[in-house]
């Protein structure tokens, strides 16, 4: 099955006390590539995450992000610095008694000099509903990524295909053009020596002329080898497994074999239908870079 290595995915998880968001982003990549970004104290649930997107997710760069807003995440308590409090007011009250001041010490002065403040502490992260909550968010995300990047792949797989077919047609062509490359050449060299040997043919120096030129131009294993990729490259569409390896590697040969059979076959024709093929080919590369 051919699966797109891009994709998005997004989730969002509500409880009595938090509200959780993850969003999974994922791109082309050679290997596996996990990047998280999650609160400080989630930090202990990265490996559990990236085993549960690694059931789903075989190979491409994934992008985790994951949020978390609610009060049940920080315990608040008010903290007080008695001991500068006391100082503080010593020092004010001398001030007053010095300068003869009549205005009150007022709650507002002390908290304004912040020494009364409101101390937040994050809870421990060891809570099992938040874990459950974060895991089931993730697979969720994971879930929408998996539908989207299934959806993509489709398409990809429509137009490598397209592109497979017109790969077959030129090779068809290829065999057809193959025979008269030498047949050509024969009655091209004749001509030759006509002109040259005033009409005189020594015909067993033809044959062996021409035995020799068809077996260097002879393009008939490269395109029986290039067949045999074609049909393996269509086998492996079929698979349910991650083809987008092996598929590279079938396009490498495809365009080994499209090299040899330019640089062997003199002909005109046939160079044209290799530079045909080898931009087939390229363009099937450019898809199958996103094929997971």
């Amino acid at each position: 099955m051919v699966v797109s290595m891009t994709g998005f995915g997004r989730s969002k998880k509500d409880s009595g006390q938090f509200s959780i968001t993850v969003e999974i982003k994922t791109v082309n990549h050679r290997f596996s590539e996990f990047h998280m970004r999650m609160p400080r104290q989630l930090m202990h649930m990265e490996d559990k995450i990236k085993k549960k997107l690694g059931e789903h997710i075989g190979r491409g760069r994934i992008e985790v992000y994951v949020t978390i807003e609610g009060e049940g995440l920080a315990s608040r308590k008010v903290n007080v610095d008695w001991e500068l409090l006391d100082e503080y007011y010593q020092y004010i009250t001398a001030i007053k008694t010095k300068y003869d001041i009549q205005n009150d010490l007022s709650i507002e002065d002390i908290i304004r000099e912040e020494l009364i403040g409101i101390e937040e502490k994050e809870k421990e992260a060891g809570n099992e509903e938040l874990s459950q909550h974060v895991l089931s968010a993730a697979e969720e995300a994971c879930l929408h990524l998996t539908q989207m990047r299934q959806a993509e792949g489709l398409e990809l797989e429509k137009d490598v295909r397209c592109h497979l077919g017109l790969l077959s047609q030129r090779v068809i062509l290829l065999r057809e053009l193959s025979p008269k490359v030498v047949q050509l050449y024969q009655e091209r060299l004749e001509k030759r020596i006509k002109d040259y040997l005033d009409g005189q043919i020594d015909e067993s120096r033809i044959l062996t002329e021409v035995a020799v030129f068809a077996d260097k131009a002879d393009i008939n294993e490269e395109l029986a080898r290039l067949q045999s990729h074609i049909s393996q490259f269509e086998k492996t569409l079929q698979l349910t497994e991650p083809v987008g390896r092996k598929l590279d590697f079938l396009l490498q040969e495809m365009n080994r074999e499209a090299n040899t059979i330019g640089s062997k076959a003199n002909d005109a024709a046939i160079a044209a239908e290799v530079v045909e093929i080898k931009s087939l080919l390229e363009k099937m590369k450019e898809q199958i870079q996103n094929i997971e």
